[in-house]
C-alpha cells in the first residue's frame, strides 16, 4: 500500500542479554518501514540497558526510556504515553518477529479500517529448539472483518488463542479513548487489557500466518517452578483476574452482547488455580490456596459462569474435590495437634 501510517512498537526490557540483540534485528529487518521502536529498560542489572542505548544512537527510531525495576506493566504503559504512532505494537524484549509481521498487520489494519488485526505465533522451546503453531488451523482460520466481541468470542472458542498482546497491532486512538493501561504488578496482565480492548473493538481481523516467534525457557512466567508460598501467591494473580472479568462483564452487560465465552473464560480461569492445588506438593500449601479459592469466592464464581454441561462437570467435580481436600486437610491437622499434645505427657 501506498498510504503508509506509523506504528509504535512498545518493548519492556529487563535483562533479555544476547536474547534482545536477536529481537532488536527482527526489528530493524521489518519490510514495513514507518515504525518507531520505543524501548523501555525497566532497571536491567545486565548489559542489556547499555545494548539498548547503542541502538537507540544508532537509528533515529529508536526511542530509549530508563526507568527503575517496576514490571513489564508500567514499562508498557510508559510506552504507550509517550508512542506518537497511529497504531501500537508489543514484543517480548526476548522474541522475534519475523520480517513481514508489521506489513501484514498494517496493510490489513489500513484496507479494512480495522481497531484490530492478529496474528498466530510459533512457540519455540529454547531449550530444545522444539517448535510448533500456536493455533493450530484445524481450530481457527483467517477471517474476515469481524466486530471485537465477535472475534474474541470466535478466539476463545478455538481453545488455544492466547490473551498476549504481542500477536497484533492496536489503534491508538482507540487506547487513548478508553484510557486503557496495564495493571501494574499482576502476572498475564494481558488477559484483562485485550478482553476490554476486544469488548470495545468495531472491527477485528485475524490471519492464521504465524508471523510472530515465542520462545519459552524455564524463566518464562508460566513456566517458573513454584511451590509453597511462592505458588499461593501466583495463584492470587489468577484470582484476581476471575475477579477483574466478571467485573467487566457486569459493567459491559447491555452495551455488548455477552456471549456464553465471555463467562466462561472466568471458569476456565478458575479451574486453572484447582489444577495447580491438585499439583502443589506441599500439604501446607494447598490449604493455604483452597482457603484463598473459598475466601475470595472464587469456587462459586467459577460455577456462576459455567456455559456448557461439559465445563459445568469440570466445575462441579472440582467443587467436591476441594471440599474433600479440605477435609482432609483439617482432619490431618487435627491428628497432628493430637500427635504434638501427647508427646507432653
Amino acid at each position: 500500500m501506498n498510504d503508509s501510517q506509523k506504528l509504535s512498537i512498545i518493548m519492556p526490557l529487563y535483562n533479555a542479554g544476547n536474547d534482545f540483540i536477536a529481537c532488536m534485528d527482527s526489528l530493524l529487518a521489518q519490510t514495513w518501514r514507518d515504525l518507531e521502536i520505543i524501548i523501555v529498560n525497566d532497571g536491567s542489572t545486565d548489559n542489556s540497558g547499555e545494548l539498548a542505548q547503542r541502538y537507540a544512537d544508532a537509528h533515529a527510531h529508536i526511542h530509549l526510556i530508563h526507568q527503575t525495576n517496576a514490571g513489564a506493566s508500567v514499562a508498557r504503559n510508559r510506552g504507550m504515553a509517550v508512542a506518537s504512532g497511529d497504531y501500537v505494537a508489543f514484543v517480548d524484549a526476548d522474541d522475534i518477529v519475523y520480517p513481514t509481521m508489521y506489513e501484514t498487520l498494517m496493510n490489513m489494519a489500513l484496507e479494512d479500517g480495522l481497531d484490530v488485526a492478529q496474528c498466530n505465533a510459533d512457540w519455540c522451546d529454547r531449550r530444545t529448539g522444539h517448535t510448533w503453531l500456536s493455533i493450530p488451523t484445524d481450530r481457527l482460520r483467517s477471517t474476515g472483518v469481524l466486530s471485537g466481541p465477535q472475534w474474541l468470542r470466535q478466539a476463545l472458542a478455538s481453545k488455544r488463542w492466547t490473551h498476549v498482546v504481542w500477536m497484533g497491532v492496536y489503534r491508538r486512538e482507540l487506547i487513548n479513548q478508553l484510557k486503557l493501561q496495564f495493571i501494574p504488578g499482576l502476572h498475564h496482565q494481558d488477559i484483562i487489557w485485550s478482553t476490554e480492548f476486544m469488548y470495545n473493538a468495531k472491527r477485528a481481523r485475524y490471519t492464521e500466518q504465524p508471523l510472530y516467534k515465542y520462545f519459552l525457557h524455564d524463566q518464562s512466567v508460566s513456566r517458573l517452578k513454584r511451590r509453597g508460598g511462592k505458588n499461593v501467591a501466583y495463584q492470587r494473580h489468577y484470582i484476581k483476574i476471575t475477579q477483574l472479568l466478571e467485573k467487566m462483564n457486569r459493567d459491559y452487560a447491555g452495551k455488548i452482547t455477552l456471549y456464553p465465552e465471555f463467562h466462561q473464560q472466568i471458569t476456565r480461569e478458575a479451574l486453572r488455580v484447582c489444577h495447580a492445588v491438585r499439583k502443589e506438593p506441599s500439604p501446607s500449601a494447598r490449604q493455604a490456596m483452597i482457603r484463598e479459592i473459598i475466601d475470595s469466592g472464587t469456587h462459586l464464581r467459577m460455577l456462576r459462569n459455567v456455559r456448557s454441561p461439559q465445563v459445568g462437570y469440570q466445575a462441579a467435580l472440582w467443587l467436591t474435590r476441594l471440599w474433600r481436600m479440605r477435609q482432609g486437610g483439617r482432619r490431618a491437622m487435627t491428628r497432628a495437634m493430637r500427635r504434638r499434645l501427647a508427646s507432653f505427657w
